[in-house]
């Protein structure tokens, strides 16, 4: 594990809060400049602050992560990127558990409306704060502190990546950590608008969850797939790893979705049967860091520029 992985690891780990993302983008902004970056925090709607680390306009390709942190969970994001229907199900399992929530705060606020008629106001009020807390607690919930795979080992590869490109090469990267991925890609979503005629066929590769499984999948939106070749050679298949580059039939919602020239990275488990999953990231199991996994992903990612 490099010192800035571990500097990443043991300070910067949760960026939830306004006070929290400043000091990590100080941070990243210190060693840009220390290794001849430019670097600039560029601001979006919804109060998004996404770090720019390089020119996004003179770039061959633009490595992205991003660095905001989940509320944590008392169950996980389970994503099936191959099989949408077990994704879907698991849904719409959260979705009845929810309603079902609300259904036994409005039943205790009936109920306790009937016994004591006085406190009816409070009665309902307390459903109403079952209700809403709940809501809350998915949206805008404590921190998740264990954040290993979601999403600092995105945020970590694309550190090392600074760190180590060639200096030949680093006028041909550029580096986005987005803001507010976990509220709903809007950090992507501001970049998209703001750099839309730049990132229009500019390739862009989104390394999300990369630090836990052996399965490397890479999801290509339209305009990627003209560089599919260049992708396949930069990160070829080795021992321990499997790479997967797929066009249809693949769901992975996250930043790569927001610009035509996108690709997804992400690192899954799977099962004997051989279903493709993620099962620990948005709760306190997220803590595995497969330092093999940014390795792979780093060399691959320096070669990449020299293959397009």
């Amino acid at each position: 594990m490099t010192g800035t992985t571990k500097t990443i690891m043991e300070t910067y780990q949760v960026r939830k809060t306004k006070a929290q993302k400043k000091a990590f983008a100080s941070y990243l902004e210190s060693l840009a400049t220390a290794w001849g970056y430019s670097f600039h925090r560029e601001k979006g709607s919804l109060g998004v602050t996404n770090l720019v680390v390089g020119d996004v306009s003179r770039a061959k390709v633009v490595y992205t992560a991003h660095y905001d942190t989940c509320p944590v969970l008392p169950f996980p994001n389970f994503i099936t990127p191959k099989n949408f229907f077990i994704y879907l199900l698991y849904n719409i399992l959260l979705v009845c558990g929810f309603l079902a929530v609300a259904f036994v705060a409005g039943v205790i606020g009936g109920v306790l409306s009937v016994l004591f008629p006085m406190f009816g106001a409070l009665a309902t009020l307390f459903s109403y704060v079952i209700y809403f807390g709940f809501v809350l607690l998915l949206l805008c919930g404590p921190a998740n502190k264990h954040t290993a795979n979601d999403n600092t080992s995105g945020v970590t590869l694309l550190v090392d990546l600074m760190r180590e490109m060639p200096p030949e090469l680093r006028d041909e990267v550029a580096f986005v950590f987005f803001d507010l991925e976990e509220m709903g890609l809007i950090g992507s979503s501001s970049f998209a608008s703001a750099h839309k005629k730049e990132m229009k066929n500019r390739l862009l590769v989104n390394f999300d969850c990369v630090s836990d499984g052996e399965h490397m999948l890479f999801v290509l939106r339209k305009r990627a797939k003209n560089h599919r070749k260049a992708i396949e050679e930069a990160f070829a298949e080795r021992d321990g790893f499997r790479v997967e580059v797929a066009e249809k039939g693949v769901f992975y919602p996250s930043d790569q979705a927001r610009v035509p020239c996108g690709v997804g990275v992400a690192a899954l488990r799977s099962t004997k049967g051989g279903l493709l999953y993620m099962n620990r990231i948005h709760t306190r199991r997220d803590v595995i860091y497969r330092e093999e996994n940014i390795e792979f992903l780093k060399d691959g990612a320096m070669k990449l520029p020299t293959l397009m």
